[in-house]
């Protein structure tokens, strides 16, 4: 049973953001900066981020780097979501930029260097994602050849791998950027480091998303280290705030979380969907994009901070035209 957020508001086209904020003039850190904490909104600036944070806070980020995983072939665009264990991979088939929803078990698209065969439906009773046989063996080597970022109708131009990379990225394994670590630049991690502001890792590979539906969320694959459990559990033994950046660390440290609230190393496939009725047992605080009316992750901010905050947050941000998306403008909901 499809699940769906309570916040509502309509996004007018001019509040997505078609470009990365260096090409409106802006360096990474420079976008605006909604925080949400109780009933009171402010309105900031992202490198201005560490007069909302207290020493002994903890920031998880995740280290996913993105991939190039849209290839254009014939007569499709493949884009390329995640590797399964047995090196089949899961693809979307984009005609035009649109999903294509009438594949058929051994249909081949013409790539680069070879064929793709669809081999099954991915998901029981649905026809966008599919399991397929891709045209090499190492795809991760074939997408840095013959790939590029995927992008969706809102981006005005193609723009570089180096603009889907977070300054956390260390292992590629994203079918689409963990955007909401985007705005941090090195300077303004190393100021949060200097104030006492601790980070930790985590993995998880974004697969690709679903913008033209309210799909719930993929498993993906994460893997949460042992130094990370041992450092979110003596965070909140004394008495520091968790705050996740995106929402993949949130499903990321969920998934690594015991029924008790402890954190331990954990690593594989989640499937994990938080929601107001599954709140998180750990994460104190998210920060994040701006996610588009119905998108599932609206309902992973409400079982962060509540409905109402994320209501007020979002009212807010459409009124005082931030920007959405990728490249967009971001927010900080604290509990």
């Amino acid at each position: 049973m499809t699940v769906h957020p309570h916040t509502r508001f309509d996004l007018p086209d001019a509040l997505s953001a078609g470009e990365p904020p260096e090409a409106r003039g802006l360096s990474r850190d420079q976008v605006k900066l909604l925080v949400a904490e109780g009933s009171t909104i402010t309105h900031s600036r992202f490198d201005r981020l560490g007069e909302h944070l207290r020493p002994g806070d903890l920031l998880l980020v995740n280290t996913s780097g993105t991939l190039a995983a849209a290839v254009d072939g014939s007569p499709y665009t493949v884009h390329f979501s995640a590797p399964l264990d047995n090196g089949t991979w899961v693809v979307e088939l984009r005609d035009c930029g649109a999903p294509m929803f009438d594949g058929t078990a051994g249909q081949e698209v013409e790539l680069p260097e070879g064929v793709l065969t669809l081999l099954a439906p991915y998901q029981s009773g649905a026809n966008r994602l599919w399991i397929a046989r891709p045209p090499v063996v190492d795809v991760l080597g074939y997408l840095q050849r013959h790939g590029r970022p995927i992008t969706y109708n809102y981006v005005g131009k193609r723009w570089p791998l180096a603009s889907y990379q977070t300054v956390f990225a260390r292992e590629p394994g994203s079918a689409e950027m963990p955007s909401a670590a985007r705005p941090f630049s090195f300077e303004l991690v190393s100021r949060l480091a200097a104030q006492g502001v601790l980070i930790a890792p985590i993995v998880l590979h974004c697969g690709v998303s679903s913008p033209e539906s309210h799909e719930p969320p993929m498993a993906e694959r994460y893997d949460v280290p042992a130094h990370t459990a041992r450092l979110v559990n003596w965070v909140k033994s004394n008495g520091g705030r968790v705050i996740a950046v995106g929402t993949t660390a949130v499903r990321a440290i969920e998934s690594a979380t015991t029924g008790d609230g402890i954190v331990t190393a954990s690593r594989g496939w989640t499937d994990l969907v938080l929601s107001p009725e599954r709140p998180p047992q750990v994460v104190d605080g998210l920060i994040t994009g701006w996610h588009a009316p119905e998108a599932s992750h609206l309902l992973l901010l409400e079982s962060v901070a509540g409905p109402d905050q994320v209501q007020r947050a979002y009212d807010a941000a459409v009124q005082h035209h931030y920007l959405w998306h990728e490249f967009g403008d971001t927010c900080l909901l604290l509990r």
